[in-house]
């Protein structure tokens, strides 16, 4: 048998069975194809592959390759049918279930939730527990139970953000009537932002007996100009201890512990004299930015609580003391990632994101 011949035979194998693969209208008739055209026993490559035998030693070497060429073709269209009919069928609306998805990238934690998560790690193991409060706050847990008069500047309606503005006038006519020393029976009157995290100081001091050890953790809101250090919107960590004999020298350990724990042992901290409302003695907590000495951030407030305060949540303060402090979370994250200005954490710019 010429060469010419059995090649016209493996063309004509080729023929029927690539249009027998093709014209299959479901998984079975394309089984019953398989084992009539590619079958190991009885199909008609087989049959072929006999027939091939009989070629001379010259045909042999044109022949066979001839012959795995359509082999090969055989076989992969008839995975690709297989492949084919196990696809689900279009879901309602034309929607091919089949095709490749749209690759959802990973996220990652923000960085300010990195640090609050860190923060509160390292005051778990200085031995305090972390307390939650409201971010709408009333009058009375967010002045008057702090120390913060009437009269004070810093109940200005222009520095904060009060939710019932249109009252705020006639609520101060009588703000100067109510007694420091305890708190309202029902509170009353407009609702506001919370300025500071020590709101949940008053809370947890009013429903518990001291010993006191707390942190809270939360947002805070201020009408400041916006710039690189200063933003209307940020975060802070309120710190409370009230026990006997609390001092001034631990509130001071406790600080500098905790930015070293955070911040690394190369970090400068230092304290100086302020004044605050709810605190006495008061200082404010700088850090150097870059250790030379030349430039130094405020990263926060603190001081001894103030007498009227711990009278005004029923503590004895011939009894019990204690410290508070209340740093600004940003400024920390700021330090340690050396992040230029606050505005990039709120930008959501995520060449910026990617980076943590």
């Amino acid at each position: 048998m010429s060469s010419g011949s059995l090649i016209d035979q493996i063309d004509a194998f080729e023929r029927t069975a690539l249009a027998a693969v093709q014209s299959a209208p479901d998984a079975a008739a394309l089984e019953a194809v398989r084992i009539e055209f590619l079958g190991a026993r009885n199909g008609r490559l087989r049959d072929l592959q006999t027939v091939l035998g009989k070629a001379t030693k010259e045909e042999k070497p044109v022949v066979g390759k001839r012959f795995n060429e359509v082999k090969q073709r055989v076989t992969a269209e008839y995975e690709t049918k297989q492949r084919a009919l196990s696809r689900p069928k279009r879901a309602a609306g034309g929607l091919d279930v089949t095709l490749p998805g749209v690759r959802v990238e990973q996220g990652r934690r923000h960085p300010l939730t990195q640090t609050i998560l860190e923060f509160k790690e390292i005051m778990g193991r200085f031995g305090f527990t972390v307390a939650d409060g409201p971010e709408v706050e009333d009058e009375w847990h967010n002045f008057q139970a702090l120390n913060i008069p009437a009269d004070h500047p810093a109940r200005d309606p222009l520095d904060n953000f009060f939710l019932a503005t249109a009252n705020y006038a006639a609520r101060q006519s009588t703000a100067s009537e109510l007694n420091l020393t305890a708190q309202p029976a029902a509170v009353t009157g407009p609702r506001l932002l919370r300025s500071q995290t020590s709101t949940v100081q008053i809370r947890v001091m009013e429903s518990n007996p001291p010993p006191v050890r707390i942190i809270s953790v939360g947002r805070v809101y201020r009408p400041d100009t916006i710039d690189a250090t200063h933003s209307c919107m940020f975060h802070q960590m309120e710190g409370l201890l009230i026990a006997e004999g609390t001092t001034m020298a631990q509130l001071k350990t406790v600080l500098r512990l905790f930015a070293r724990a955070y911040l690394g042992h190369d970090v400068t901290i230092r304290f100086r004299p302020s004044f605050f409302p709810f605190t006495e003695p008061s200082v404010e907590v700088d850090m150097s930015w870059d250790n030379t000495g030349t430039k130094w951030l405020e990263i926060g407030g603190a001081g001894m609580v103030d007498p009227n305060v711990l009278k005004a949540v029923g503590y004895d303060p011939d009894k019990v003391t204690g410290f508070a402090f209340g740093l600004g979370i940003e400024r920390f994250c700021m330090r340690r990632y050396r992040v230029p200005d606050i505005r990039y954490f709120t930008n959501n710019d995520l060449r910026f994101l990617r980076q943590f």
